[in-house]
């Protein structure tokens, strides 16, 4: 049987990009992700070679990549667009998480060794390091702040057994991030995130799986709650 192939989205960003084609995908990928191309552009290949710097079928390359990420829409013989973004989208995307997540979660309380246990703790301080670079504001300390957030939610799941649920979680996950970008720096609603991390931690090495879970869920339910509060011209209703 062959093994699962983990497409691009999955290689961690820290990682030098292998080929051309991936370095471009993940350009474009974050820029889309910062709204540098908003849903619903068109991305003209002749135009975004020379931005990009790469040759156009190397960007085509990168944009059928995205297509598979579903966060570009391919229109046939009329090129490429930025995929929509909608709030029934999001909702779809986060329930269907918290379905892949929590299963995945009781998973490695269950099977979760002390090798796991140090690295949830060393997650949670990494990402605790990060969250205290985002009074700055920068580019870049938001854009650690998703790296470490990321990092988290799968070394959390990290002893789930099921490659799968892991690998579908993964993509929901990078599915719900343009969303999630919306919400997190303009605070529709009052919430302390690193307290809810926190939490989620503290049940999970009390191997509280039902504290743990529930937890989780009422974590990825208020960012879609948050969502839900943003004005209507951010997201199609």
């Amino acid at each position: 049987m062959n093994e699962l192939a983990i497409p691009p989205e999955s290689v961690a960003e820290d990682e030098q990009p292998k080929t051309l084609a991936e370095a471009a995908y993940r350009q474009l990928r974050r820029d889309i992700i910062e709204g540098l191309h908003r849903p619903g552009d068109k991305l003209r290949v002749e135009h975004l070679k020379d931005q990009y710097e790469v040759g156009a079928g190397t960007l085509r390359e990168a944009l059928q990549l995205l297509v598979t990420d579903a966060l570009v829409v391919a229109q046939g013989q009329r090129g490429f667009r930025v995929a929509p973004i909608s709030l029934d989208d999001f909702e779809d995307i986060t329930r269907t998480r918290v379905l892949l997540e929590t299963s995945a979660l009781q998973q490695s309380i269950e099977l979760g060794d002390d090798a796991w246990e140090a690295n949830v703790v060393a997650s949670f301080h990494l990402l605790s390091r990060a969250e205290d670079k985002l009074g700055d504001g920068g580019k870049c300390s938001r854009e650690e702040w998703e790296q470490r957030n990321r990092a988290f939610h799968e070394v959390l799941i990290s002893a789930c057994p099921s490659r799968w649920i892991r690998h579908f979680q993964n993509i929901l996950y990078h599915q719900s991030e343009r969303y999630r970008r919306l919400s997190l720096f303009r605070q529709p609603i009052p919430r302390d995130v690193h307290a809810e991390h926190q939490a989620i931690v503290d049940a999970a090495l009390a191997r509280n799986t039902a504290e743990a879970t529930r937890i989780l869920t009422d974590h990825i339910m208020r960012t879609l709650e948050a969502v839900k509060r943003l004005p209507d011209e951010l997201i199609n209703r």
